[in-house]
């Protein structure tokens, strides 16, 4: 493949991109490493010019053709990226989804899903079709590497960092909840996760939330009335969420597992799953949660 491609018919696209490039044009959050490079971008036709034409007289930037059809290239993709990460801007992994961008895949003569092309001076290095092993990147992206040591002009010298792009998706999911629109917010961050399961900001922007919309809803007088009723394991669960969204923290932890104490079964389960999705909502290190685990397992054993 890399010895084959001309990339040129990019620069003047870039100007000019049809209407379905402009509409995906956005590159992605990423982290920005010593080198003032984000590590990680997504490309599409009109970012092709400047984020890898132009970027790989910088450096090396692997361009990372993949689909949302293809679950092993999703997948795979998470592997460049702690890689790109890794790299701290050394080098930059250009993801192209083939889907929105299929001149970028036909520029490249892609067979098969995922393709990873190293681009240096404008030009394709090296490339390799398929998943592979972590191991097996690394090693090859280090022969790519040496090979052009010393033939990019590297980072920019004395430039501030680029700025980091927040990703739209965050965004819109903020903005609704900023809103009160907890809905919209929940939706937001589910759909970042249909995409991305492990995203650990969504996923705990997602419990939050989930708390939020079933803490709002409770009466005002549920602890009382958790009082008054102490066998009623659902009037004890409502309880703790009020307690948690009023800031009391230590007492929702602790009338949790006082209810564990006294109750068996389906209702110990319930309660316990309850206390740990409570947990989640805090770090892990928080001093509240450690000593709250230390009665649980008490409590449990």
């Amino acid at each position: 493949m890399s010895g084959a491609v001309d990339l040129s018919g990019f620069k003047a696209a870039a100007q000019a991109p049809p209407p379905s490039a402009q509409a995906s044009a956005t590159p992605a959050s990423a982290e920005v490493g010593p080198t003032g490079l984000a590590a990680v971008v997504d490309v599409t036709e009109a970012t092709f010019e400047a984020e890898v034409l132009e970027r790989s007289t910088q450096v090396v930037v692997l361009v990372s053709l993949w689909s949302e059809r293809s679950p092993s290239s999703v997948q795979f993709s998470g592997v460049l990226e702690s890689l790109a990460r890794a790299g701290a801007g050394d080098w930059v992994l250009a993801r192209v989804d083939v889907d929105t961008n299929p001149r970028i895949a036909q520029a490249f003569g892609v067979q098969a899903i995922p393709t990873v092309v190293a681009v240096a001076a404008g030009q394709p290095l090296a490339d390799f079709e398929g998943v592979q092993p972590e191991d097996q990147v690394s090693g090859w992206l280090e022969q790519v590497l040496l090979a052009t040591e010393g033939k990019l002009a590297g980072p920019p010298a004395g430039d501030a960092p680029e700025a980091e792009v927040e990703d739209p998706r965050f965004v819109a999911a903020e903005d609704a909840l900023a809103d009160g629109d907890l809905d919209g917010a929940l939706a937001g961050y589910q759909a970042i996760l249909d995409v991305e399961p492990q995203n650990p900001t969504a996923l705990g922007a997602l419990r939050q939330v989930r708390f939020l919309a079933r803490a709002q809803d409770l009466a005002p007088d549920v602890v009382e009335q958790a009082d008054a009723a102490p066998t009623d394991v659902q009037a004890q669960l409502d309880a703790a969420d009020m307690l948690l969204y009023t800031q009391q923290a230590e007492d929702a932890f602790g009338r949790l597992i006082e209810t564990i104490r006294r109750t068996a079964g389906d209702d110990r389960t319930l309660v316990r799953t309850r206390l740990l999705e409570l947990f989640e909502l805090f770090d892990p290190a928080d001093p509240r949660v450690v000593a709250a685990r230390r009665k649980l397992a008490s409590a449990l054993y």
